[in-house]
């Protein structure tokens, strides 16, 4: 029986005892709270009633598309090619603050139709049922991919009863079974290049003659994902509403030493303040005095999710391309205005202090916005109390759900639809089936209409659209520039792209249709990518600048010399080089220094100080030598003290951006050299001012040899034995699952939300650290290689000992760590000794001084 909360008064504020059910200690925050704002229970609205509770910018109106019976605990929603719509409910999220039902195979999808053509769906059939905790879905193929963790299943009806009766997994890594859902890979999405990406997954597919094929995915993102009218996708963090990757992300999967970097993972949005229009106390850390305004409404951004870019032709023009975010800790959906400069998007809110759509019902839940075929967006309301999993909840928000009842209902849920005010009847598209028909759908003002058409060509495979879509391609005028991105992508799609496809594209007028041409051209333009160093465009040359780095030419390596000299400041053209560097960043580097003149030096200087410091980060002795031996072997000294300001920066963690100065930080990893490098001693005759004498010894303090004086002993590496390899290989398919959407597959974490562990002291120090820190998380400021990091790492209370452990030996033995290896009864002992308790601090756990490498 669950022991009830204890209340009671003092001092004019509502004090909480400590609940009796089971917390997860690491994330439940101070035992005894404060209810500092007392409001009466939230009643369970009706959706009329609902309706009366929302505050929606002027000249819209909100209507109801569906809500329960019908559908229940709704999370996520795809429209179909004739105005279908798919909604998982996730019926078995959080029945109660203990997480009861989580196991059960209560969740489905449902397909709903609107056949009287009304906007309001009056038809439903359970398409797939008997799901644990259905989490995503999206409309391809006839049928639809539906992430059911740790599956992602392909299911189709054959029969034409509107239920599944064909199911075949796709993948098996999906996220895990258990653990937190807004952790795990969700929102598959058919992108403009053809793929199927999704936000907190490393895997990308694309459907090829009924094949699902495997690539590099986002592995960014917690909740929701989007794209634009470009094709640039977009993601968010609980408590950042908006991030964009500005450059393909299969680009950057090259080099997974470019970390924290601009291109990728890109803040779009710095101010993260939200406005709900009545107190908000009910969330996850109200305790904190930062959390909470005076009045009582919710300060910043904390449970964000289920973006979408407007890409409709119902709103005009000025809300084209704005997003739409929500955010259901506020109970507001936000719009943020998108301006690109330069190939950089940054947005702003729209109105200052007020949001899209707000409402005073504490339990409107919008969890995902969608564009519509009819040209508005719809939102998912999962219309509940509790939208925390147990996995996260505090006692402090444990308190308000108790004391306002916000624990049931849980099996309601609504989908409304946001439209103009003056609009009379708002119609759905619907896809014909003529391959002529969709082909001149591409040109449509509506984007969901277009990624639909260009879908469905792609599925079809008919070659029969091939002569059509290349005369879209040819169209000409600023109106058709998208009809003519889609077009060209369409042809990929269909395997179609030819040499003349490819040279219209690239001398279109549209620098986006340039830019997908660069990215598509085949190794046979690579004379016309060369021809193309005089792009006046910065996303077009960050473009070229991907793949003449990617080529592998001699003729290609002098192009892309020239376009860094040039451009080589721009931080966009500057880190697409750099993805395809591995292994050629001396002879880059060497090119560049010898164009330096006097008007381009600033840019080279950017390019050679990346290119050394990629050698550095890499830390492998030979590139080392290699590079050291390029500085020595430069007259012009601003070269040569980029080159070694890049390597002293490599070998620490810090950001990319070059920066005057010896780099801050701790040395990363010592390198042992087989003996001492000639380059050194005419490097310290060279470098005689305060700078170049500051980032040579930084070089120095990380180069070591035998016999060097004051150099440690070489380290001494243990083998592996037979039962620990096969720990690591355990250890290696947990990260995947578990760790690799936050610290990455490459261990070089993703700034904003989580730091590196390649080198990190607190992965290579004492074993017991980072045991303690997986298994009861950690909070707080961290320094990590030097830059201080302040965010918090949830525990991983789903491992036991044995999988604590296989973990644990991973991330100390991969990525070249020689640390030891740990096992299931070192973990047990641990588990005996500190028992369950609340997150780490710092302070706490005391690194080690210095780390075994």
């Amino acid at each position: 029986m669950k022991a009830p909360v204890s209340l009671w008064f003092t001092a004019g504020c509502l004090l909480i005892a400590p609940a009796a059910f089971a917390l997860n200690k690491g994330n439940a925050g101070p035992e005894e709270v404060t209810l500092k704002f007392k409001l009466p229970p939230a009643p369970v609205l009706s959706p009329e009633e609902a309706l009366k509770t929302f505050k929606l910018e002027k000249g819209f109106r909100i209507e109801l598309v569906a809500s329960e019976p019908m559908i229940q605990s709704p999370v996520a929603i795809s429209f179909d090619d004739q105005g279908r719509l798919f909604v998982v409910e996730m019926r078995g999220y959080m029945n109660d603050v203990e997480g009861a039902g989580e196991k059960d195979p209560s969740g489905r999808v449902s397909l709903l139709e609107d056949t009287r053509g009304t906007g309001r769906m009056d038809k439903v059939t359970a398409f797939a049922d008997g799901l644990v905790m259905p989490r995503s879905v999206l409309a391809v193929n006839g049928g639809a991919l539906i992430g059911e963790s740790p599956h992602l299943f392909f299911c189709k009806d054959t029969k034409g009863t509107g239920v599944a009766d064909v199911r075949t997994v796709v993948a098996s890594d999906y996220g895990t079974r258990g653990g937190q859902p807004e952790h795990m890979a969700n929102t598959p999405t058919w992108a403009m290049d053809n793929r199927i990406w999704s936000a907190g997954y490393g895997t990308s597919f694309r459907l090829t003659a009924g094949t699902w094929q495997k690539g590099a995915g986002l592995g960014r993102g917690q909740y929701g994902l989007c794209q634009d009218d470009v094709g640039r996708l977009y993601y968010n963090y609980n408590s950042d509403l908006l991030r964009t990757d500005l450059l393909p992300a299969g680009a950057f999967a090259r080099n997974p030493l470019l970390r924290n970097v601009t291109s990728i993972n890109s803040r779009v949005v710095t101010d993260q303040a939200v406005f709900p229009i009545h107190p908000t106390p009910g969330v996850n850390r109200g305790y904190d005095a930062s959390t909470l305004r005076p009045d009582g409404t919710l300060a910043k951004a904390t449970a964000t999710c289920g973006a979408v870019v407007y890409r409709g032709d119902l709103f005009g023009a000025a809300y084209r391309g704005n997003a739409f975010i929500p955010e259901p800790a506020a109970n507001v959906v936000k719009r943020i205005v998108l301006t690109e400069k330069d190939g950089v998007v940054t947005g702003t809110a729209a109105v200052a202090g007020q949001e899209f759509l707000a409402s005073t019902d504490e339990r409107f839940r919008p969890v995902q916005v969608v564009n519509g075929p009819d040209g508005a967006i719809y939102i998912v309301d999962m219309y509940r109390g509790i939208i925390q999993h147990q996995g996260f909840l505090t006692h402090y928000l444990v308190a308000n759900i108790k004391d306002r009842k916000l624990e049931q209902p849980v099996n309601l849920g609504r989908i409304w639809r946001i439209v103009p005010e003056q609009a009379t009847k708002v119609a759905a598209v619907k896809v014909p089936a003529a391959t002529a028909a969709r082909v001149e759908l591409l040109r449509h003002p509506s984007g969901w209409v277009r990624d639909t058409a260009q879908r469905l060509l792609v599925e079809s495979g008919d070659a029969a659209a091939v002569p059509a879509v290349r005369q879209v391609l040819r169209t000409p005028g600023a109106a058709q520039a998208l009809a003519r991105l889609h077009a060209l992508w369409t042809l990929e799609g269909l395997n179609a792209l030819d040499a003349d496809a490819l040279r219209v594209a690239l001398k279109d007028a549209d620098p986006q249709v340039r830019a997908a041409g660069v990215r598509l051209a085949t190794p046979e333009l690579l004379p016309d990518l060369i021809a193309m160093t005089a792009e006046p465009e910065v996303i077009v040359q960050a473009h070229l600048a991907i793949r003449l780095g990617a080529a592998s030419a001699p003729e290609a390596d002098v192009a892309l010399a020239k376009l860094l000299v040039a451009h080589g400041q721009n931080t966009l053209v500057r880190e697409g080089a750099l993805t395809g560097m591995r292994g050629k960043e001396t002879a880059i580097a060497k090119l560049v220094a010898a164009q330096a003149t006097a008007k381009n030096t600033a840019a080279a200087g950017y390019v050679v100080e990346a290119l050394a410091t990629l050698v550095s980060q890499a830390g492998k002795v030979g590139p080392m030598e290699d590079m050291l031996n390029l500085a020595a072997s430069l007259d012009d000294k601003a070269m040569c003290l980029a080159v070694v300001r890049g390597l002293d920066r490599g070998g620490r963690e810090v950001k990319a951006k070059p920066t005057k100065g010896a780099a801050a930080g701790k040395v990363a990893k010592l390198l042992w050299l087989p003996a001492v490098p000639p380059a050194m001693a005419k490097l310290t005759a060279s470098l005689t001012d305060k700078e170049g004498v500051a980032a040579l010894a930084g070089v120095n303090e990380r180069v070591m040899w035998v016999g060097k004086p004051g150099a440690p002993k070489p380290p001494m590496v243990a083998p592996l034995t037979t039962a620990q390899v096969a720990a690591f290989e355990r250890g290696r398919t947990i990260y995947n699952g578990l760790c690799a959407g936050c610290h990455q597959p490459h261990g070089y974490g993703l700034d904003g939300l989580a730091p590196p562990l390649v080198d990190s002291e607190w992965v290579l120090g004492k074993p017991d650290v980072v045991a303690r820190i997986v298994m009861h998380g950690m909070g707080g400021p961290v320094k990590v290689g030097g830059r201080t990091w302040d965010l918090s790492m949830p525990p991983m209370a789903q491992l036991n000992d044995e999988e604590v452990a296989a973990v644990v030996t991973y991330v100390r033995r991969e990525w070249e760590h020689t640390a030891s290896p740990v096992d299931a009864k070192f973990v047990q002992g641990l588990r005996e000794q500190y028992g369950a308790r609340a997150a780490w601090s710092a302070d706490e756990l005391r690194p080690p001084v210095s780390a075994k490498k």
